[in-house]
């Protein structure tokens, strides 16, 4: 079982669809398995078509959550993946493909330490 982040870009949502079944198959937890588009909307549409969870307070925390309704969709989705284990750096990179239309699978440890410190995460491209 992994024991980092793991974020593939996909490129619709069948390919999203199949990410998410694979990373099920892999043993991560259905509930630790997470969508990201650039929109709220789309990221609603993607988790209800797929069966993953969207980023939400749970995962952010009260203070980024918070922080979010004042922050622009951009600095939004990158503390929504810092939230995750992603690397600030890597969020930027991110951010840029779902600004492509691109869509995001995010995969967290299922062990519920939150404690990222380690950063380590894994990124394929689909």
């Amino acid at each position: 079982m992994s024991t980092y982040t793991r974020v593939s870009v996909t490129s619709n949502i069948q390919e999203a669809q199949d990410k998410v079944q694979q990373l099920y198959r892999e043993g991560f937890a259905r509930d630790h398995i997470y969508v990201l588009t650039h929109s709220a909307e789309g990221t609603d549409f993607v988790a209800n078509y797929t069966g993953a969870e969207q980023i939400t307070m749970a995962e952010e925390g009260v203070i980024t959550a918070v922080a979010n309704l004042f922050r622009s969709r951009g600095d939004e989705l990158r503390a929504k993946m810092r939230a995750l284990g992603v690397p600030e750096v890597e969020a930027g990179r991110l951010e840029s493909e779902l600004n492509r239309g691109k869509i995001l699978v995010l995969a967290t440890p299922s062990n519920e330490a939150k404690d990222y410190s380690g950063e380590e995460f894994q990124r394929t491209i689909l």
